[in-house]
C-alpha cells in the first residue's frame, strides 16, 4: 500500500506539474516568479535577522530583506524614495530582459547550429578525397578496403552520403569498420539523387567516387538516378580526374548505367561477374581463395612497375626479373593492358610491367642471371596435359543469374559435359528454363524440379557422383508455365529476398554436408551468398569455395578506385575468351616428390605461354587461414610438390 500510494502521490504531483507547462509562457514566468520569491525573501529574512551587524529597528531590519532579495534577483535593491526604487527596480528588469533575450539568442543559434552539424547537412571541405553514395551492406568492406589502401598515407579521408541519420552512421561504421587509422571518415546526411545535396560531399575535388547498389528492386534505377545526378552536380564527371565506380545488380540494366555514366566511368554488372566466377571456380576448385588473396589490400595485389632496361626486349625475360613479384601482364601508355602477352612479345618504351607483388615497394628489379641460375632442367616436365574430360556437373536452385551460369558453362566445359538443374518452382524448371538451353552446344543441361531444401529430394540425386555441385540462391517465385497462361495471385514483396535465399542455402549446405560424411567423400561445392556474414555460418569445410556477391563486388570496386586499369585487368579475367588463373595440376610443370625452386616452376609455365604466380598444397587445403595457398612466393622460395597438388597460373582460357 506504502508503494502504491507513493507512486501515486509522484503521478500526481507530475501531472500538476504537466498541467503547470501546458498553461503556456505567461503562466509558466508568474509561477517561476511566484517560486524564486517564495525561496528568496525567506532565506534573505533568515540572514537578515541572524547578522549580528544587522539594524535594530524593524523598519531597518526590513530594508536589509528588500536589499539582500534585490541583489540576488539583480533587480537592484536600491532604496530610497519610491519613485527611486521603481525606477531603479524598472530598470533592472529592462536590463535582465535584454541580457535574458540576447543569452537566448545566441543559445538558439549555437544549437541550431550543432543540429545542423549533427544532421550532416555541412559541406565536406576536402581535397582527393573518396566519396561513397549510397548506404547498404556493402558500405562496410568498402569503407574497410579503403582504410587499408591508405594506411600508408599521411593524409586520406573518405565521404558517406546517404539518406541516413549522420550520427548513426558513423556509430554504425564504427562498430563495423573499427579503427580507421590515419583516415577521416566524414558521415553525411542526403539524397543521393539530388544534385544539390551531392555536393556536400564535394565530388568535384575527390579522387574517386564510389556509387553502391541499394538492396531491393529498385536498386539499379537508384544507381542510375544517382549517376545522373553526379552528372548534373558536376559535369563531365566521368572524364575527369575522379574515377567514377558504381554497380548494378542486373546484368539488363549495365548498358544503361554505362551510358548515365559516362565513356571513363565503370560500372560493374554484379550478375555477370558472380555468374563467371561460379563457372570458373566450380571448374577449379580452390580459385576462389585465389581472387580473394589478389582482391584484398591485405595481401598480394597488382601494381605498375618501370620496365626499366626491359624495354625492347621479350616479355619472357620480365618473368624472371623479380624476385618477390610476378610478372602477369603489360599497361600501355594509352591504358589499356595485355595480361600474359606471350613470352616473345616486345616491352614497349612506355609500356610498365604490371606485377602481383605485396606493396608497391616490393615491385622491384633482381639480377635476372641469378634467378636464372636457380632453374633446375632435370625437373621441369615437357609432356603437356591431356585434354579435358567431359564432367557431370550438378546446379542446386534458380535465380536470375542461373541462365548466366548455364551460358558461361557451356563456353569452358568439353563437349559431352552434362549439366543437371534441380529448382523449385514453375519458372526454373518449365517455359523459362527451356528458353536458356535452346542454344546450347557443348552443354548438356537436364532440368528437374524440387526443394533444395528437402534432404529427400537431395538423396535421389545421388550427389557424391557428381564431379561439380554449384549451390545458388533462389529466389524466384513459381511462375507460369507458357505465356498467356492465367496468372497467379501475386506472392506478398518480399524485404529481404537476398536474405531468405541464404537462408535456404544454409539449409541445403547442412544437408550436403551429411550427404558427404555418409559417402565418406568431400564434396566438389561452390556456393553463391550474399552476406559474408552467412558464410562464416556456413556448415561447410575449412577452404570452400563460397562466391559472396556483396563482399566480391566491394572489393572490385575498392581496387578499380584506387587503380583504374585495373577494370580492363578484371574485365579481361572475368571473361570466357580471354585470360584467366588457373589451378593446374602440379605434376604437369615439374616433378613430384623432388624439391624445386620456384623460379623452376616460372620456367615451366613460361615454356608453356603461361605465367605462373602461386601454387595450392593439397595437405594443407583444410589448414587456416590460406588453405594450402601461396600467392607470390619468392623466386627463390623452394617446395617439394606432391601428387595433387596445384600450380597456380595465368594463361589463356
Amino acid at each position: 500500500m506504502a508503494q502504491q500510494h507513493t507512486t501515486s502521490l509522484r503521478l500526481r504531483v507530475r501531472y500538476r506539474f504537466d498541467h503547470l507547462v501546458s498553461g503556456g509562457t505567461t503562466a509558466l514566468i508568474g509561477w517561476l516568479a511566484l517560486a524564486c520569491l517564495a525561496v528568496v525573501v525567506p532565506a534573505s529574512t533568515v540572514l537578515v535577522w541572524s547578522d549580528r551587524s544587522a539594524p535594530t529597528t524593524l523598519s531597518g531590519r526590513l530594508t536589509a530583506v528588500w536589499v539582500s532579495v534585490g541583489q540576488t534577483l539583480k533587480i537592484g535593491g536600491a532604496v530610497g524614495s519610491p519613485l527611486h526604487v521603481l525606477a531603479s527596480v524598472s530598470l533592472a528588469l529592462v536590463a535582465l530582459l535584454f541580457v535574458s533575450t540576447l543569452v537566448s539568442l545566441i543559445t538558439t543559434g549555437i544549437n541550431r547550429r550543432i543540429m545542423s552539424l549533427r544532421l550532416g547537412h555541412s559541406t565536406v571541405l576536402e581535397t582527393r578525397h573518396t566519396v561513397v553514395l549510397g548506404w547498404s551492406d556493402q558500405v562496410f568492406p568498402v569503407i574497410g578496403e579503403l582504410v587499408a589502401a591508405n594506411a600508408n598515407q599521411r593524409r586520406s579521408a573518405i565521404a558517406v552520403l546517404a539518406p541516413q541519420d549522420k550520427v548513426w552512421m558513423e556509430s554504425e561504421i564504427s562498430t563495423r569498420v573499427g579503427d580507421s587509422g590515419r583516415t577521416r571518415i566524414v558521415c553525411r546526411n542526403g539524397s543521393t539523387t539530388d544534385p544539390t545535396e551531392l555536393c556536400r560531399v564535394s565530388p568535384r575535388t575527390a579522387k574517386a567516387v564510389l556509387v553502391l547498389p541499394p538492396t531491393g528492386d529498385g536498386g539499379d534505377a537508384h544507381v542510375v538516378k544517382t549517376l545522373l545526378a553526379l552528372d548534373a552536380a558536376v559535369p563531365g564527371s566521368g572524364e575527369g580526374d575522379a574515377v567514377v565506380v558504381a554497380a548494378v545488380r542486373d546484368s539488363r540494366n549495365h548498358v544503361t548505367a554505362r551510358l548515365a555514366a559516362g565513356p571513363a566511368g565503370h560500372v560493374l554488372c554484379v550478375d555477370d561477374i558472380v555468374a563467371r566466377l561460379l563457372v570458373q571456380t566450380a571448374r577449379q576448385p580452390g580459385l576462389s581463395l585465389v581472387y580473394s588473396e589478389l582482391l584484398d589490400f591485405a595481401g598480394d595485389e597488382f601494381y605498375p612497375a618501370d620496365a626499366g632496361d626491359l624495354v625492347g626486349r621479350p616479355f619472357g625475360e620480365a618473368l624472371l626479373s623479380f624476385a618477390t613479384s610476378c610478372a602477369v601482364g603489360l599497361l600501355h601508355a594509352d591504358g589499356s593492358v595485355t595480361l600474359n602477352p606471350g613470352r616473345e612479345a616486345v616491352i614497349g618504351p612506355a609500356d610498365r610491367i604490371i606485377v602481383i607483388s605485396r606493396d608497391d615497394d616490393t615491385a622491384v628489379r633482381t639480377d635476372a642471371a641469378a634467378l636464372a641460375s636457380l632453374v633446375e632442367e632435370e625437373a621441369i616436365v615437357s609432356a603437356g596435359p591431356g585434354p579435358a574430360p567431359a564432367e557431370r556437373l550438378l546446379l542446386l536452385g534458380w535465380n536470375r543469374r542461373a541462365p548466366l551460369v548455364i551460358e558461361q558453362l557451356d563456353q569452358y566445359v568439353s563437349p559431352g559435359t552434362t549439366l543437371d538443374v534441380v529448382a523449385l518452382g514453375g519458372y526454373a524448371a518449365t517455359y523459362g528454363a527451356r528458353s536458356v538451353i535452346a542454344a546450347r552446344s557443348r552443354l548438356e543441361v537436364s532440368l528437374h524440379t524440387g526443394d533444395i531444401t528437402d534432404p529427400l529430394t537431395l538423396a535421389k540425386l545421388d550427389v557424391p557422383s557428381y564431379d561439380g555441385v554449384i549451390v545458388i540462391g533462389e529466389t524466384e517465385h513459381a511462375a507460369p508455365d507458357a505465356p498467356g497462361a492465367p496468372l497467379a495471385a501475386a506472392p506478398d514483396p518480399d524485404p529481404d529476398p537476398e536474405g531468405r535465399a541464404d537462408d535456404r542455402t544454409l539449409v541445403t549446405l547442412l544437408h550436403l554436408r551429411a550427404i558427404g560424411d555418409a559417402a565418406q567423400r568431400e564434396l566438389a561445392l561452390t556456393t553463391e551468398m550474399s552476406d559474408d556474414g552467412n558464410r562464416l555460418l556456413a556448415p561447410a569445410r575449412g577452404g570452400a569455395d563460397f562466391i559472396v556477391s556483396g563482399r566480391l563486388i566491394s572489393l572490385l570496386m575498392t581496387q578499380i578506385s584506387e587503380s583504374p586499369y585495373l577494370a580492363e585487368v578484371f574485365e579481361e579475367l572475368f571473361k570466357a575468351e580471354g585470360h584467366e588463373f588457373h589451378l593446374k595440376p602440379a605434376a604437369d610443370y615439374v616433378r613430384t616428390g623432388t624439391e624445386v625452386s620456384f623460379a623452376t616452376v616460372v620456367e615451366s609455365a613460361r615454356r608453356r605461354h603461361a605465367c605462373a604466380v602461386g601454387y595450392r598444397l593439397r595437405a594443407h587445403s583444410a589448414t587456416a587461414p590460406d588453405h594450402g595457398v601461396r600467392i607470390n612466393p619468392d623466386k627463390r622460395h623452394r617446395i617439394r610438390f606432391s601428387e595433387g597438388d596445384w600450380v597456380i597460373v595465368l594463361a589463356e582460357s
